[in-house]
């Protein structure tokens, strides 16, 4: 990969992880539209360690609360820790079962195309038809538990892990804040997960591994998802749903007019 590649897709990967746009959607076909060759296992871990180191940082008093108060049961942040728990469950159990199918046959411009349109809508409808107030704090682990499902469907990609949490905490009766804020602490495991995996994987390949590279991947998409958090979680009380469920659309139609 030359360094332009590298700091596209880390920029791709750093401004959408974030969004309900699927970044694994667009690392797919922004190297298919341009021509570039698939970047990689090593990369995809680098871009998906330097977003978790993101959302680490930009959480890091929450998540300091949450492990400070893990087992006091009255507490807000307990319950919130043990939601991210319950909520991260699906994803390791349909993630075991599904491994092979995401890595190969899911991995389709039609898929893609068709999952971006319908997922967009159902965002967009969530949104417009529900007027949640909960925090994340008030969750219960049922619904905990149904927001993991939501982001084990995410492995298909096109379907935004965030969107489709976030589209399914707003259709439980959580605001547009607290949908983002619990989507994003949801993130951290399932990027460790992620971000994990592919490094077992790649300890079987025999290919050099270009650490200069992948450093420039981690730098770039971490700084990205930052500004991305912060920017998102300040302009998500005004800005709604709508616009990411119009971009969907839109990027669903120009993949079939391309690609189909």
């Amino acid at each position: 990969m030359d360094t332009a590649q590298v700091i596209v897709l880390a920029l791709v990967q750093g401004i959408l992880e974030f969004l309900p746009v699927s970044s694994s959607g667009h690392l797919i076909l922004v190297p298919a539209l341009v021509g570039w060759d698939d970047q990689g296992l090593a990369f995809d871990i680098a871009v998906h360690f330097g977003t978790l180191l993101a959302v680490i940082a930009y959480f890091h008093r929450d998540l300091l609360e949450m492990a400070t108060s893990f087992f006091s049961p009255r507490c807000f942040e307990s319950a919130l820790s043990w939601a991210v728990i319950w909520g991260s469950i699906p994803l390791v159990v349909v993630g075991w079962f599904m491994a092979e199918q995401v890595a190969g046959d899911l991995r389709s411009p039609m898929i893609i195309a068709v999952t971006t349109g319908v997922f967009g809508l159902l965002l967009w409808a969530a949104d417009y038809f529900t007027n949640g107030k909960k925090s994340e704090r008030d969750l219960h682990w049922v619904s905990a538990v149904l927001i993991g499902f939501g982001q084990a469907l995410a492995l298909v990609p096109g379907v935004s892990r965030s969107g489709i949490t976030m589209t399914v905490a707003m259709a439980l009766g959580l605001s547009r804040e607290g949908a983002a804020r619990f989507s994003f602490l949801l993130a951290i495991p399932a990027l460790g997960i992620s971000a994990g995996w592919q490094f077992i994987q790649l300890l079987g390949d025999p290919e050099p591994v270009p650490w200069g590279t992948l450093a420039v991947a981690v730098l770039v998409s971490a700084a990205t998802a930052f500004l991305t958090i912060r920017l998102f979680l300040g302009l998500i009380r005004r800005m709604g749903m709508l616009v990411f469920a119009l971009y969907r659309l839109i990027l669903a139609g120009l993949i079939f007019y391309i690609f189909v």
